[in-house]
């Protein structure tokens, strides 16, 4: 696409592609592809630089950097990357370099970003960096601009991921989807409110909702407008400043738009998920609350600060000041006046209106009321009224009620109400519990009324998607809404790996490559069993939420002993200077994060003041009681809609399993639909326009699989042209391969074009349709096309010239003859003009002239009359044509209007038409047949009457056989009686053998406790053997000292030698007792290895029979199957039945009709006799059916007896052995006691000995 074609987009050409004179410019660039590198940096991680040498496996690069600075390096050869020439420059697909690898991607990236081209494709998404300013890319010229094309046909946009997707949908009738994901501040919202713009502006239906369809609430705008305008109310009511984004949304958000049969819109709606609740209550430093709060402040209205009772002063409210109170990138006072005028457009009522800013009113109260302590008393009491009374009349409630509601709730003990007294602590928790409850389910609620807005009722065929979800999120301070975000985002990248690298690797195979499954390090199914399996964190947490005595230490405490040291992805958090403390950490795809988890059973389990949510429901406001007119039906019965009744009642649907449920949903809707990922990043971590970190953009490129991409692009094949693509395009690389006029399969032409060119011949692959190539080659077939194409040229160029040139020097010979020509004529000229002659020639020849001019005159006078009247004439014609064109055009308008109006029922007519007609030809079918049998019974009339009797005696035997046929029917009854007893023993000996399984179970888990405490036991002989061990070392410390200060005194103390050589006799024995308890040590613990090794074979035996009752299990399955399936056969025999009892009904009446026919017409039909013989036959064939199901249904009855016989002797025969290994066990566990004893007693001998020794010493001493 040159600039001409570019015009289309008008001024954001510019951002979106480089100009041409620029890529001119960049394929004549000098380049050296030897010496061009990307070196590793410790700085910039990445720097461009020139190779000098290369020697010993160190390469020397003289780096490149910002402001014409360089050094040089000398780096591992494996740390140097190859530069793509400078034609890649700022390339928009990525995948298509030459030399893929991080830093060319990031330096691609880092160009596009300074030119301001934000969006760059990679493979099969699109890349989009936040460019902190606004860019002119999204105007209604840009969205005209895409309409339509193909993504190879135009720049990398959202637009052109938003329209592929849309062309998708109509061309293969599949619901899309398009997943903007990413980390916070990545500018996921902005895209998503582009993507819609897009979508309301291109499949505009062209109509407004019909009058009426709507009669609670004023339409004000279009479908297309509502959908525009849901997102700046949502907005108001679901984002808020964080650290790293100014709008970050606080809530995720999947937003189906609907098409109609012809592509046009039909209606939207909006799922949310997990709006973050907890923000209206609490906010960070360098954070603050929800936009809604400040908007309402700014003063704009002052009709609503007095309705409100409100200040604009947000500092005046501790709830929503907390943190910072303004941003220096939102104009409050604009996006207050586009939430209300968003609420106009969809469609609010009044009253509606002013209920939504009350009750946003009240919650910015909640957090100015304030309690104290009774004197000598723990209970609470109101630290005044003012506060109450401004919520009370903004809510519609009486201020006493409440706050004696707040302080004195009314509790359910059993079956009694009684009144519970409250600590200030509970009373303010109690406060924030509601407020967070009535902004949440204010916004639900505003988002349900949304919906029923977009939806028009309309047909319905296909939808579009697009999910905005909050970005990975690592806070100083990690709760479990970040728990929640971040489990999110692992799922969705786990979805994203799945679509991108599986199905890159399937769609090899599906072409016959050979190709190894390979494994690119992006599987995050450990952490995500982590949170989400059973016994994982929301597991524990749920089971936690169920025990009243349960807190946050127990909740850590199991979640230590369940996963520390057992999960890679679960750490201890190290206790960092400055941050808040921290519980656990988690391991994600994008980094550790460290959680707190303070008050995370509170959050979960969500309790609110039964006591304030009735006077809720009984509140005068209409708003507020609807929004809690269920919650009681909820508490008491919450998801009792399950079959089977085995759901948990609505106590315990926590915020965790809620949030499950959702997530599970919308992963469901995901993988029905075809996704288009877009992976937005964040240039930098100050805002600052224009400035790209690298280490932050690979940690990113790291974590969102953009890099894993390019990973499996350069190690599998990136780049595939289909064979007739290939031919065509590298023909020119050897022409005589492939001769004209002769034709060749276009895969043999490929292959015999590929061996015929000096390439490298592994690094592509030829499939089914396609050749694949690694990456790079497809960049060495390009240079080699383009030298062969500037060869063809200079040597056409050279051609052309000559040709040129020889036509030249022709017309140069032929100027040069016509010049001598000219030159004789010339001279010949004044030679004779000064004759006589030739004077009276020039003076006659020009009155020979105006003689003729005359003549020409009077012509071109009478020429001139006849066109004018012609012009008249035809003027006159003109004005005629027009008007007749007019009437012609206002005709043609009626007849298309009248043939629009019509052709419904042109359609309608032609159906019937058709119907008549085929009614037609069936009737004259009937007809025909009709007349011919009555001709036939005409000339057989005769024949019946002799006839008459006979078939009166084959009536009566019919009505015989009728007879046997009841009381064949009755005894299938009986078999079918007898058969369902079977059934019922068969389900009885099934509980019974579930009740074996179930006490095997018990028996087991016994095995496995004294296993354990079996264990237990021989740990704490084996601490006994070592302090034994520490004993016996300090005491040949001591006998080392005492032999010291026996030779030291050996002079002194000659008459206490002998003494000594006892002692030192009694020191042999001692150290021989002493080495005697170390073998029987060794022995000891050879004996614990030996026992080890054969618990462990008994443990694997034991895995072996739970496996065997897990294949039981199986068969028990299989057995209730076939008893279903032979449930169905009797209701299907019973239908059977019910037919022949029909059908008999039916042949007795037919039999009375023939009869009474007979009498009256004096005779029958040989068309009748034959009826009856059909009849018979098909009595005949139904009593076969039924013998036969009865044989078969008593074969599957004795087969059902027979596995299940085998069935109950396995399983007696496995409890026998279960029972034999438990004994054997319990024997050798006699067996570990005798053997401790024995050591105990052991060591009590050397305890003693130690004893009298050091008597002995004393006494010497």
């Amino acid at each position: 696409m040159g600039d001409g074609d570019m015009e289309c987009f008008g001024p954001a050409a510019l951002y979106l592609r480089k100009p041409e004179r620029e890529r001119i410019e960049a394929q004549t660039k000098p380049f050296d592809a030897k010496t061009a590198f990307f070196v590793v940096d410790k700085e910039e991680d990445y720097l461009k630089g020139v190779l000098e040498k290369k020697e010993g496996g160190k390469a020397t690069v003289k780096t490149i950097e910002e402001g014409g600075k360089s050094k040089t390096v000398t780096v591992k050869e494996d740390e140097i990357f190859p530069m793509n020439p400078p034609k890649y420059d700022k390339i928009e697909d990525m995948a298509m370099m030459t030399h893929l690898h991080e830093p060319s991607v990031l330096y691609n990236l880092k160009e596009r970003y300074a030119a301001w081209m934000i969006y760059t494709y990679s493979g099969l998404f699109c890349v989009t960096v936040n460019p902190y300013k606004w860019l002119p890319v999204y105007d209604a010229v840009v969205v005209n601009g895409y309409r339509g094309k193909k993504r190879i046909e135009a720049p990398p946009h959202i637009f052109s991921i938003s329209d592929n997707a849309y062309q998708f949908c109509l061309q293969d009738r599949e619901n899309q989807s398009v997943l903007i994901t990413g980390e916070s501040g990545a500018g996921k919202t902005v895209n998503t409110k582009r993507v819609i713009q897009y979508f309301a502006t291109i499949a505009v239906a062209g109509g407004k909702k019909a009058e009426g369809q709507q009669p609670t609430s004023k339409i004000q705008g279009s479908l297309e407008d509502q959908i525009i305008a849901a997102n700046p109310l949502l907005e108001a009511y679901g984002n808020a400043k964080t650290v790293r984004n100014d709008n970050s949304s606080r809530f995720g958000k999947f937003i189906r738009i609907h098409f109609g049969q012809t592509g046009k819109l039909a209606s939207a709606d909006i799922e949310t998920y997990l709006l973050e609740k907890s923000r209206v209550t609490f906010q960070l430093s360098a954070e603050r609350s929800y936009h809604i709060f400040y908007q309402l402040m700014t003063g704009h209205k002052p009709e609503l600060l007095e309705a409100l009772l409100i200040t604009t002063n947000p500092y005046d409210y501790p709830m929503i000041s907390q943190g910072e109170i303004t941003v220096k990138s939102i104009d409050d006072v604009e996006e207050l006046i586009a939430t209300d005028t968003a609420i106009d457009i969809l469609g609010f009522t009044a009253e509606e209106k002013l209920g939504i800013y009350k009750l946003t009113g009240s919650v910015i109260h909640h957090g100015s009321m304030k309690f104290k302590q009774k004197q000598r008393e723990e209970q609470a009491e109101p630290d005044g009224t003012e506060v109450a009374d401004k919520i009370a009349y903004l809510m519609g409630l009486n201020s006493a009620d409440m706050l004696k509601a707040l302080c004195y709730p009314r509790v359910k003990v059993g079956n009694e109400f009684v009144t519970k007294g409250q600590t200030v602590p509970q009373v303010n928790n109690s406060v924030s519990a509601l407020c967070k409850s009535v902004y949440e389910k204010m916004f639900l609620w505003m988002v349900i009324r949304i919906n029923e807005m977009l939806d028009t009722k309309q047909q319905r065929v296909f939808y579009i998607g697009v999910l905005d979800i909050a970005g990975f999120e690592i806070f100083d301070y990690n709760s479990l809404e970040q728990l929640c975000i971040n489990f999110t985002n692992e799922k969705l990248q786990q979805f994203f790996n799945h679509t991108m690298f599986v199905l890159e690797q399937e769609e090899y195979k599906k072409e016959g490559i050979e190709w190894e499954f390979i494994d690119f390090g992006m599987d995050l199914a450990q952490c995500i069993e982590l949170i989400e399996k059973p016994m994982g964190i929301f597991s524990i947490l749920e089971e936690e939420c169920m025990f009243p005595k349960a807190s946050d230490a127990t909740f850590k405490g199991k979640l230590y002993d369940q996963h520390l040291g057992k999960t890679k992805c679960f750490e201890k958090p190290k206790p960092a200077k400055g941050k808040a403390e921290a519980h656990f950490s988690l391991v994600h795809y994008a980094g550790t994060v460290d959680y707190n988890i303070t008050g995370w059973l509170d959050k979960n389990k969500d309790p609110l003041n039964d006591s304030v949510v009735q006077l809720y429901q009984k509140s005068a406001m209409k708003l507020l009681a609807f929004l809690y007119a269920s919650h009681g039906a909820e508490a008491e019965g919450g998801g009792g809609g399950k079959k089977g009744g085995k759901k948990k009642g609505g106590s315990f649907q926590t915020v965790s399993a809620l949030f499950r449920e959702n997530l599970g949903k919308l992963m469901t809707n995901l993988r029905s639909t075809h996704p288009h990922f877009v992976r937005c990043l964040i240039p930098n971590e100050t805002k600052t326009p224009g400035l790209m970190q690298n280490f932050l953009v690979l940690h990113q490129l790291r974590c969102n699989g953009v890099l894993e991409g390019i990973r499996i692009c350069r190690k599998g094949f990136p780049s595939r042209i289909i064979y007739a693509d290939f031919k065509q395009r590298y023909k020119v690389l050897n022409a005589s391969v492939i001769p004209d006029g002769q034709f060749i399969d276009n895969k043999k032409a490929s292959e015999k074009l590929l061996g015929s060119i000096d390439v490298d011949h592994t690094q592509y692959m030829f499939g089914n349709t396609k050749v694949f190539f690694k990456a790079g080659l497809l960049g060495t077939l390009e240079e080699m096309r383009d030298e062969k194409l500037a060869s063809l040229v200079t040597m056409t160029q050279a051609i052309c010239r000559g040709f040129v040139m020889r036509r030249e020097f022709v017309k140069m010979m032929q100027r040069r003859e016509s010049i001598y020509s000219i030159q004789y004529n010339i001279r010949s000229f004044m030679n004779v003009k000064h004759w006589p002659w030739m004077k009276v020639y020039f003076k006659v020849k020009p009155l020979l002239k105006s003689a003729e001019t005359e003549k020409e005159l009077a012509n071109m006078k009478e020429n001139y009359d006849k066109m004018k009247s012609d012009l008249e004439t035809a003027l006159a014609k003109k004005k005629e044509l027009e008007e007749k064109m007019v009437a012609l055009v206002q005709e043609k308008n009626n007849l298309q209007l009248a043939v629009a109006s019509e052709s419904e029922c042109l359609s309608d007519a032609e159906e019937r038409c058709e119907g008549l007609i085929k009614s037609k030809i069936q009737l004259e079918a009937k007809l025909k047949e009709a007349t011919e049998r009555l001709e036939d019974e005409e000339e057989m009339n005769a024949e019946l009457t002799a006839k008459k009797r006979k078939l009166e005696d084959e009536c009566s035997e019919l009505k015989k056989d009728i007879d046997d046929l009841e009381l064949t029917l009755a005894k299938v009854e009986k078999e079918k009686h007898a058969t369902e007893n079977k059934v019922k023993n068969l389900t009885e000996e099934m509980a019974s053998q579930d009740e074996s399984i179930a006490k095997l179970t018990k028996e087991k888990k016994a095995l496995q406790e004294a296993h354990q405490q079996t264990l237990d036991d021989l740990q704490a002989e084996e601490d006994k053997v070592n302090t034994l061990t520490k004993s016996k070392t300090k005491l040949e410390q001591q006998v080392d000292d005492l032999e010291g200060s026996l030779e030291q005194e050996k002079k002194l103390r000659m008459d206490l030698e002998r003494a000594k050589r006892k002692l030192e006799g009694d020191l042999k024995l001692t150290q021989e007792s002493v080495m005697d308890l170390e073998n029987d040590k060794q022995q000891s613990d050879e004996k614990i290895k030996k026992k080890d090794f054969e618990i462990s074979q008994h443990l694997s035996k034991i895995e072996d029979e739970q496996s065997l009752g897990a294949q039981l299990q199986k068969k028990i399955k299989e057995l209730q199957a076939r008893i279903e399936e032979l449930e169905e056969e009797i209701e299907a025999e019973r239908a059977a039945r019910a037919k022949i009892e029909k059908q008999r009904a039916d042949l007795s009446r037919e039999l009375e009709e023939i009869s009474e026919r007979l009498e009256e017409a004096g005779g029958a039909t040989a068309a009748q006799i034959e009826m009856n013989k059909k009849r018979e036959a098909e009595f005949q064939k139904l009593r076969r059916d039924l013998e036969e199901s009865t044989l078969q249904h008593e074969a599957t009855a004795s087969a059902l007896r027979k596995k299940q016989a085998d069935s109950v002797a396995e399983l007696g025969e496995q409890i026998d052995n279960l029972q034999r290994v438990k004994q054997k066990l319990e024997k050798e566990k006699s067996e570990y006691k005798m053997e401790i004893d024995d050591l105990s007693s052991n060591m009590e001998a050397v305890a003693k000995a130690k004893v009298n020794y050091c008597f002995e010493e004393k006494n010497i001493c």
